[in-house]
């Protein structure tokens, strides 16, 4: 993934296109007034919900409610304001439909058909993938570098970034974990580790970039690169979390260390000899052809399957086109430093 090499420039396209707080949708009186009525009373229609403190038949209920339901749904706990939100969405989509009209977004989100309690689930299940390639990714890379590739006298590897491409891994595969997570249910901590995850990445990734791309390969100067990224990077996520939860600052420093990152790739892809370079610049191109569908945005089919979905079905090849080439870096790194010592 990179965001220019797959996470960096996807993820800076995530914190771009990121939630909304209103919409046509929620902003319709009829939606409104159904939500409210929902509050009242726990029920849209014909269908009653037990955590409005209400039953089938209309008398309270002893206990919490979530208790009250199965098991996949406990889970889950989606609230009276939740509930009545979802269903009353549903029931003025129908209506809208039957008048000729398009689907409506509602809290900045297309209207989506929950399966099992959760909310996305296409986009949960392709997260889900991303985060599988990104383990088969960083495991082959682990195997290539520690078992396949010849050490130095001293036992290290002769690659001088396998270390930090470990590191890279982790972020990575935190950041589409808490994705994940956020599409199957997104409170307010879940979206803010989802959101600090990827800033947290997307900093890391920086920092990696400028580090490989100029090759540095002193300690000094890598921590001279580190520490004032870390510091801005770990000060946003703070002000994010427990000062205000601004999108619009947010967007800014996604998308400035992410077109960062992407003039790093793309002119080092442009000036090198690397033999693996067509692969970085696939992902370029690749990452900048996914960013159209999240400008072309459209409702899901059948209520499943948006533009965003299909953004995250590109990260897949682009995930593994990525570690591809993290593997290539690693044996042409190895082979050079190997000659310089014969």
């Amino acid at each position: 993934m990179g965001r220019c090499y797959v996470v960096v420039f996807l993820v800076a396209l995530y914190c771009v296109f990121g939630l909304l707080e209103a919409s046509s949708g929620d902003a319709d009186p009829v939606y409104r007034a159904c939500v409210e009525q929902c509050k009242k009373t726990g029920c849209v229609g014909d269908k009653c919900f037990q955590h409005c403190n209400f039953s089938s038949d209309g008398n309270p209920i002893d206990g919490p409610w979530y208790l009250q339901e199965p098991l996949y749904v406990q889970w889950k706990q989606w609230d009276c304001q939740s509930d009545c939100s979802y269903h009353c969405m549903l029931s003025r989509e129908e209506e809208r439909q039957k008048l000729g009209h398009k689907p409506a977004k509602y809290h900045g989100k297309w209207p989506f058909k929950r399966i099992y309690g959760i909310q996305e689930p296409v986009s949960v299940a392709l997260s889900a993938l991303n985060l599988a390639v990104q383990f088969h990714g960083w495991v082959s890379f682990f195997i290539l570098v520690n078992y396949k590739l010849p050490f130095r006298p001293n036992k290290k590897t002769y690659y001088e970034f396998s270390g930090l491409w470990h590191i890279y891994s982790i972020f990575a595969m935190n950041a589409w974990f808490w994705n994940a997570v956020y599409h199957s249910r997104d409170v307010d901590l879940i979206e803010k580790l989802d959101y600090s995850s990827a800033v947290a990445l997307l900093g890391y990734s920086l920092f990696l970039a400028i580090v490989r791309v100029f090759n540095m390969r002193l300690e000094a100067a890598r921590v001279m690169v580190a520490a004032p990224i870390s510091a801005f990077v770990t000060t946003h996520i703070l002000y994010l979390n427990f000062y205000q939860f601004d999108y619009g600052l947010n967007t800014k420093v996604c998308v400035a260390m992410g077109a960062l990152q992407i003039i790093l790739w793309a002119t080092w892809a442009l000036i090198t000899r690397h033999p693996s370079r067509v692969k970085v610049w696939v992902v370029v191109l690749g990452g900048a052809l996914a960013m159209l569908l999240e400008i072309y945005d459209f409702p899901p089919y059948w209520g499943l399957i948006d533009s965003h979905a299909i953004w995250h079905a590109i990260t897949i090849p682009l995930t593994y086109l990525w570690w591809s080439f993290v593997r290539d870096d690693s044996e042409f790194r190895t082979s050079i430093l190997i000659k310089k010592t014969k």
